[in-house]
């Protein structure tokens, strides 16, 4: 089992975006002190959820800040960027940290970047497929061209090769999946799938069972179908006393998600709902890690064996402060880790 943590760089109500960009920095360390397996790092613009707008350039300066741990995107937001951008950084991210970079890439939401970056709805809601194919391509062929309705060029040199070093041929490509269709487009392409941590064990046993099938069906073999690791995205709250890591994240998170999915703005004006931020807070406190270092261990075990993801990225700075994040960290993985079975680093 190999557990990491996950970092939204959320501005809490009364910091500052130099504050939650910090806190992220230090959890990176601290996560590596912790011999943990990775970070993940989320990306939002224009709204204090997550104060990081590019997970690639976040993920190059903690990079070069450690020298174990693993430095993934979850997810850089594809819409919004030109997939061969997107491959050259991923690219460079991967030959210069000897093959510590993982790539994760999402669908985002029609929010108002759309607009503000000029890549227009139709980016959302028709054009991922092409562009992760394009990507694809991008990290895997030495001469890339593109003729399809959103990328025409001709065919150019990929420069840097990522496959121009000893080791793996190219960045890991995962996938957010939130819904079915999009569980079988990462299943037809045979890409581990990124899973929400609104979703229960249920719901993510259902979509690791789906994609199975859609990857077997699409003709990929047994073997590099039970290879496949999918990650699980879920909050970590370790206390002496299960209801101290509960009332942590009862009084700070409310705050915080209230603030931060009412800035969600959409490109068209479409109505959305807003999830009750202290219901949604008691749902997290339920479906995840939060307790004593032995509840921990015990859930994140029971997760894995209900959904055959042994992955996991946490949320660890639900409390809002970095004294109490870095400890967070520092018992996830000198409290709760030695208690996993088959917990290991990357």
């Amino acid at each position: 089992m190999r557990v990491g943590v996950f970092a939204l760089s959320a501005q809490f109500p009364g910091q500052g975006h130099a504050e939650a960009l910090h806190r992220t920095v230090r959890t990176a360390e601290a996560a590596e002190a912790a011999g943990l397996d990775a970070i993940w790092l989320a990306e939002h613009h224009f709204m204090p959820y997550g104060v990081c707008p590019s997970a690639v350039t976040l993920a190059a300066l903690l990079l070069g800040r450690t020298r174990r741990i693993r430095v993934g995107t979850a997810v850089s937001v594809l819409p919004t960027t030109h997939p061969v951008t997107l491959g050259e950084q991923a690219a460079l991210l991967h030959l210069t940290s000897g093959g510590r970079f993982s790539l994760g890439v999402g669908r985002g939401g029609p929010w108002q970047d759309l607009e503000v970056f000029g890549t227009g709805l139709a980016a959302y809601e028709g054009g991922f497929p092409e562009s992760l194919d394009l990507l694809l391509r991008w990290l895997r062929e030495p001469v890339v061209g593109a003729d399809g309705p959103r990328h025409r060029f001709r065919p150019v040199p990929v420069v840097p090769r990522p496959d121009d070093v000893e080791g793996p041929a190219g960045p890991p490509v995962l996938v957010a999946c939130t819904s079915p269709a999009g569980v079988r487009m990462a299943a037809e392409r045979g890409l581990p799938m990124l899973l929400g941590m609104h979703a229960a064990d249920e719901e993510k046993a259902e979509m690791t069972r789906l994609w199975r099938s859609t990857a077997l069906d699409a003709g990929r073999s047994p073997e590099e179908v039970n290879g496949v690791e999918h990650v699980s995205a879920g909050v970590v709250q370790v206390a002496d006393r299960d209801r101290d890591a509960v009332e942590t994240l009862t009084k700070a998170l409310p705050g915080w998600l209230r603030a931060g999915l009412a800035a969600h703005v959409t490109v068209d004006g479409r109505p959305r709902a807003m999830r009750d931020a202290h219901a949604y807070t008691e749902l997290l406190c339920r479906l995840h890690p939060v307790g004593t270092p032995r509840r921990c261990a015990d859930r994140l075990a029971a997760t894995a064996e209900r959904t055959g993801i042994r992955r996991f990225a946490l949320l660890a700075e639900g409390s809002g402060d970095l004294a109490a994040t870095e400890s967070n960290v520092a018992r996830l993985g000198g409290e709760v880790l030695p208690l996993l079975p088959g917990s290991g680093s990357a």
